[in-house]
């Protein structure tokens, strides 16, 4: 059976290589050929084990060059807080309604924000928000009384990162349109938060390996030196 032009292209790239980052990027860029804006994600294998509270690695970074996608955000506020938040560009606004609205299981949003005074209706709502990964959190900057400062940073390049149960940390560090100038800038961003969130109890080798892809692309390896010295 013939091979389809992205089949032929996609056999190009040795999956058993290893790549310097500036190599991958360009790789990756000219293999994102679907018919949509791909994203362009970094996968971190880290020597933690996130059951241990001293080995969770958690936070948030801003990507100088943006993500590249429309986020949208849902604030809990009163009052002038709530004005505030509409005026930064928050999508949606509100407080024991909005709760209720989330508890109907319509959830349109990507970040949640509140304000401190919020947390007992938001708290309600843990089982619906937790899973998704959701919840305000003082410590990401989620939870606060400066919610313009926060929409904005939510809407202006600010991703959120947690290692999962394996150890594996991923995220989105921009699109396929982007140059490979602006996803070097993100890509040295996102590993230099990671490295910084290295926890106490993270022993012995932190970054394990490092890849990266688009969404429908296979993922190139990447050298684990040249990463950890970013």
């Amino acid at each position: 059976m013939a091979q389809t032009k992205k089949q032929k292209k996609m056999a190009e790239l040795d999956p058993t290589k290893i790549y310097g980052v500036d190599e991958a990027i360009v790789a990756v860029k000219a293999h994102a050929t679907a018919k949509f804006d791909e994203t362009i994600e970094i996968a971190l294998n880290l020597g933690v084990d996130p059951r241990h509270a001293d080995q969770m690695v958690r936070g948030v970074v801003t990507l100088p060059a943006g993500t590249g996608k429309e986020v949208r955000v849902a604030v809990f506020a009163k009052g002038d807080k709530a004005d505030e938040a509409r005026a930064a560009g928050a999508d949606v606004v509100g407080a024991e309604d909005l709760m209720e609205t989330i508890q109907s299981g319509t959830i349109d949003f990507d970040r949640v924000i509140a304000t401190p005074d919020m947390m007992g209706v938001v708290g309600r709502l843990g089982k619906v928000l937790g899973p998704k990964g959701l919840m305000p959190n003082p410590k990401l900057g989620t939870v606060t009384m400066n919610v313009a400062e926060a929409v904005k940073a939510a809407k202006g390049g600010q991703v959120e990162f947690r290692v999962e149960k394996a150890g594996i940390i991923h995220s989105g560090i921009g699109k396929a349109s982007f140059t490979e100038a602006d996803l070097r800038r993100n890509f040295d961003a996102f590993v230099d938060a990671i490295v910084k969130a290295r926890p106490s109890g993270a022993k012995g080798k932190y970054v394990k390996k490092a890849a990266i892809s688009s969404s429908m692309g296979p993922g190139l390896k990447l050298d684990v030196a040249e990463v950890a010295s970013v």
